[in-house]
């Protein structure tokens, strides 16, 4: 009784957090004059008609402005005009577009910029004068919301003052075109809420138990949610999943969403979900430890994706298998210099109960091969500190052997900022073990690429690819679209891959 009330709050947590936390936005053609707040635009190739009648009823105010601040249009530049003359406004807020000719990436991040310039309290309600802002008005202006969607995120759940919504209305040439090119836009970003508040959740909040019980909401969405417990587990012989979860009271889970709009062979995506890392007996130090929340992120990207692709009626056939554990220590932790068995049958000897992230994707790689027989494979993980220091914070690294799905998956996370790095796969010869088939950890080499090589004993033959997102799962301050804390990094990505396909 008491699990049933914890899931309860947590799902209202859950679908409020992914309710309210996004501005509203509505697209008319018409400028609201009520509103407190104009957004103008100024490129440099020349004037904005909309910017120009504006000016000439301020009797040039918002031309003198930008003299004064040197503003000559230029992207992602800002000028704030306060008590302007002659109209209702109390702020005009002059955005550089460069030549208006901008990428979808671009705008996305503008609009997070604008988000930014625009989170004061005071500010309720803004007009943004769009109707002549990119030559696809109705594609720009909903990319465009869809930054500052994103940005307008906050996990305030545990503050006392919470974030207010603000109202956005867009003039647009044509309301009912950009309101369609923004819905499922809104799907995606649904997807990432999710994702973030399944990340931002506390540890103690955030149970494998818990997290499995959130899984459960997207069955509304027509997704099929099944769930291993450990005793299911070890009759399967998941002794690597099952095992990293041993030192915590409810051990692990294995959740599996299906999303299934087409008979197409499908597309599987296992996720890392450690809810929270201890390191083991090879406890992490206190600097590091605080954060490990966070290493359910992979899972929490895959279960976002679902929710994106399931809630857009995507017509694909997709599976998110998440290896769910809280890798804690008691007496019932696996220690070093153990061996456990893979569902693969392969054992490995534990040389470092921190470097649990690629046991549980192991065996939940293992059970997408087996019972869903996927086209393609790709998991992604907060796996490495290997990574962060190969390629920083700025780039998730993608390890394949396959050029044409690297090829994909880069070009996906281009179109929405979430930028892939390609790292070699190799020094297989490190994970050698004096008594078991593998070792967790290497003998040597790059780190994030024997954890990688390490995951590939388990993809089969199956075409597959890495996506080790250490340090993207977690911004420390906020910038462009991305808040601070949980990013949701990897929904977007994935779903622009996967919605790729569709349309090819």
């Amino acid at each position: 009784m008491i699990k049933f009330s914890k899931f309860t709050l947590t799902i209202a947590m859950l679908s409020a957090a992914t309710l309210c936390q996004a501005d509203n936005f509505s697209f008319n053609s018409q400028v609201n004059d009520k509103s407190d707040t104009l957004v103008v635009f100024h490129g440099t190739n020349g004037v904005n008609k909309t910017f120009k009648t504006f000016d000439v009823k301020t009797n040039g105010q918002l031309s003198k402005a930008m003299q004064a601040t040197d503003f000559k249009g230029d992207y992602g530049k800002f000028v704030t005009v306060i008590a302007p003359n002659n109209i209702n406004y109390q702020r005009v807020l002059i955005v550089g577009v460069d030549n208006n000719l901008l990428s979808k990436k671009q705008i996305t991040k503008l609009g997070g910029n604008i988000s930014a310039q625009l989170e004061h309290k005071q500010i309720k309600t803004i007009t943004v004068a769009a109707d002549d802002l990119g030559q696809n008005n109705a594609k720009t202006s909903a990319l465009l919301a869809h930054g500052i969607n994103l940005r307008a995120y906050q996990f305030d759940k545990y503050r006392k003052e919470k974030r207010v919504e603000k109202n956005y209305l867009f003039d647009v040439n044509n309301g009912k075109t950009s309101q369609n090119a923004f819905t499922p836009l809104s799907h995606i970003a649904s997807g990432v809420f999710f994702a973030r508040d399944l990340t931002n959740e506390t540890a103690t909040e955030m149970t494998p138990v818990e997290f499995a019980q959130a899984a459960q909401s997207l069955k509304k969405l027509g997704v099929k949610v099944k769930i291993l417990t450990p005793k299911e587990m070890k009759k399967l012989g998941m002794g690597a999943l099952e095992g990293v979860g041993r030192g915590s009271k409810d051990g692990s889970r294995l959740v599996i969403a299906h999303y299934k709009n087409s008979d197409d062979a499908p597309i599987a995506i296992a996720g890392k979900g450690i809810t929270f890392d201890s390191g083991g007996y090879n406890i992490k130090t206190s600097n590091s430890i605080a954060h490990m929340k966070v290493d359910m992120a992979g899972a929490a990207a895959a279960l976002g994706t679902i929710k994106a692709l399931a809630l857009s009626k995507t017509k694909v056939n997709v599976v998110a298998v998440m290896g769910m554990a809280a890798n804690m220590v008691s007496e019932y932790s696996i220690a070093p210099g153990d061996v456990l068995t893979t569902a693969e049958g392969l054992t490995v000897e534990i040389t470092n109960t921190d470097a649990e992230g690629r046991l549980v994707l192991s065996d939940a790689m293992w059970y997408a091969r087996k019972y869903y027989k996927p086209q393609v494979m790709v998991d992604l993980a907060t796996l490495t500190g290997s990574k962060i220091r190969a390629v920083g914070n700025d780039y998730a690294a993608i390890f394949s052997e396959s050029d044409e799905l690297v090829s994909e998956l880069i070009n996906a996370g281009e179109q929405v900022n979430e930028n892939l790095w390609r790292l070699p796969l190799g020094y297989k010869d490190k994970l050698n073990s004096d008594i078991a088939d593998l070792r967790n950890t290497g003998t040597g080499g790059p780190g994030a690429t024997t954890a990688a090589s390490f995951l590939q004993h388990f993809a089969g033959d199956v075409k597959w690819a890495h996506l080790d997102i250490a340090g993207n799962a977690l911004a420390d301050s906020a910038k462009g679209e991305v808040p601070k804390g949980g990013t949701g990094y990897g929904v977007r990505l994935l779903t622009e891959w996967i919605q790729a396909q569709v349309n090819q």
